[in-house]
């Protein structure tokens, strides 16, 4: 089984920055004025730049908050500092790995680090994604009945035949999908068996035993999943379960709102709500990226949505510094805090290559964010 280890993540931030710079070199080119580019960054509105940096920390405080909610469910002893942490390098862990799959080992990793037993750690870092997943689903629907319908109808990217609310609705639709399939699976575990076996036995055929040796894990997994969320089927786990929704609000306000932040750095003046629809849609299209932290296509999807209200001549400059408070930020401190770590660890000797917790590997599975 493969395992979470610092070279994995020293590759996927190598990675991240080499494809982030040629993004950013690209749109260099297709503002077509370095002066210009220049300009907007050294003239920046310095009161909505130290906003911006308050709400980068939202990855860490904003996820720590609502893990800190469901761990002490489970854990009453559960460290809030620990939560904050483990948040924090959840969100930098998925980063820097493909589809997010770095993030809920990274968390429970982090739980594990500060005293939370591994079955705990593990069901509230389930549970953060669980509440991502629903928090989402609620957050389309609803942007929606806000007026997404007509503020993103009434702009056009791809063409006269599909305009902005088109690609809203198919990403949402995507992602409602993979949330009901999860719902479904954790709900009747039976199912979510027998199709595992299926596949399973399919691969074992086929003689890919890799990847049946990953589909006989992910079956075991089906069970843990279901006995987990059944300890929240009480009144108490139910109200920490909603609490967790509410609160990703907060944990994933900072990719809601950085665009209208980064706007009015730039002296841009636009409606508040179009805004936060529009990064909604960007969102929704980057969550499952194949890159790290959606690395390359973050910049050609935000370029293009945003096109309707950031010239050309400033697009490398919104692109700039929208990604330096929507992952910059939280790449760079997690990555300070994730190192330092690795050479304490190796100060005292005990510096392993392969991250491990409880004597278990932390296999790469779904992100918690």
């Amino acid at each position: 089984m493969a395992v979470l280890t610092p070279r994995l993540f020293r590759r996927g931030l190598e990675i991240f920055a080499a494809i982030s710079l040629l993004g950013l070199a690209g749109l260099l080119l297709y503002g077509n004025n370095l002066e210009r580019f220049a300009q907007a960054i050294l003239h920046l509105k310095l009161s909505w730049l130290l906003l911006g940096v308050g709400i980068a920390s939202l990855d860490w405080f904003g996820g720590g908050l609502r893990l800190y909610v469901v761990a002490r469910h489970v854990f009453p002893q559960q460290s809030l500092k620990g939560a904050i942490l483990a948040g924090g390098l959840n969100t930098w862990a998925a980063y820097l790995t493909p589809s997010q799959t770095g993030g809920g080992p990274m968390m429970v990793y982090v739980l594990k680090r500060y005293g939370t037993p591994l079955p705990e750690a593990m069901v509230a870092s389930l549970m953060t994604f669980v509440a991502t997943v629903i928090f989402f689903a609620i957050a389309g629907p609803t942007a929606v009945v806000l007026g997404a319908g007509r503020s993103l109808g009434d702009h056009g990217v791809i063409g006269q035949s599909f305009d902005l609310f088109d690609l809203f609705a198919v990403s949402l639709g995507g992602f409602l999908a993979v949330g009901l399939g999860i719902v479904l699976l954790i709900a009747f575990p039976g199912l979510g068996r027998r199709l595992a076996g299926l596949v399973r036995r399919l691969a074992e055929r086929r003689g890919r035993d890799a990847l049946a040796a990953r589909i006989a894990t992910a079956e075991e997994g089906v069970d843990r999943a279901h006995a987990a969320v059944r300890r929240f089927a009480t009144p108490r786990g139910l109200l920490a379960t909603l609490a967790c929704v509410v609160l990703s609000a907060l944990a994933h306000g900072n990719k809601l709102v950085a665009g209208f932040v980064v706007l009015k750095m730039l002296g841009i003046h636009v409606n508040f709500v179009d805004v936060v629809l529009l990064q909604t849609l960007i969102t929704f299209l980057i969550y499952f990226a194949p890159t790290p932290g959606g690395s390359g296509l973050a910049e050609l999807i935000s370029a293009a949505v945003m096109s309707i209200y950031v010239p050309r001549d400033l697009t490398p400059s919104y692109i700039l510094l929208w990604r330096v408070l929507v992952s910059y930020l939280t790449v760079g401190f997690g990555s300070v805090v994730f190192w330092r770590w690795l050479k304490e660890a190796d100060r005292l000797g005990e510096g392993p290559e392969a991250m491990t917790v409880g004597g278990d590997s932390v296999a790469p599975g779904p992100g918690a964010t």
